[in-house]
């Protein structure tokens, strides 16, 4: 089964009050596809698949997932499928932000994600970011 969304939604402040700016994944995505592992629910352990396909467009990081037919991909495509589980999300480091927390003098309350580091991509039930989500399943 594949799968399509955004993991990251560009200019929409998160339930943590991050904002992810575009550009803030270029330097990370030079690595290519192949290095961002398909993890369940965040958790490092339960690969479930991989990332075909990863890429910043005007709304955010785009991906294409193939989910495997281990028994992790399987039991994610059947809640995929039902609908149970439709978010996204990303594991980072951040390399460059602005706001609070940085000392940036940034007075609304939202820190600005400028570069990150990214380290993975999950489906999740609850995304951090709301607008993160899954738009479309096939297979």
């Amino acid at each position: 089964m594949r799968f399509a969304g955004y993991a990251a939604v560009f200019g929409h402040p998160d339930r943590g009050g991050d904002v992810v700016r575009g550009g803030a994944f270029a330097r990370s995505l030079k690595r290519g596809t192949g290095a961002v592992p398909l993890l369940w629910q965040h958790e490092a352990g339960r690969p479930i698949g991989r990332v075909e396909y990863l890429r910043e467009d005007r709304r955010g990081l785009r991906v294409i997932g193939r989910l495997s037919a281990g028994a992790a991909g399987r039991e994610a495509a059947a809640l995929l499928k039902e609908g149970a589980v439709s978010g996204l999300s990303f594991g980072y480091r951040v390399r460059a932000a602005k706001g609070p927390s940085t000392g940036s003098g940034q007075t609304d309350g939202l820190r600005e994600l400028t570069e990150l580091e990214l380290i993975e991509v999950s489906l999740v039930t609850l995304p951090m970011q709301p607008r993160a989500r899954v738009h479309m399943v096939a297979g």
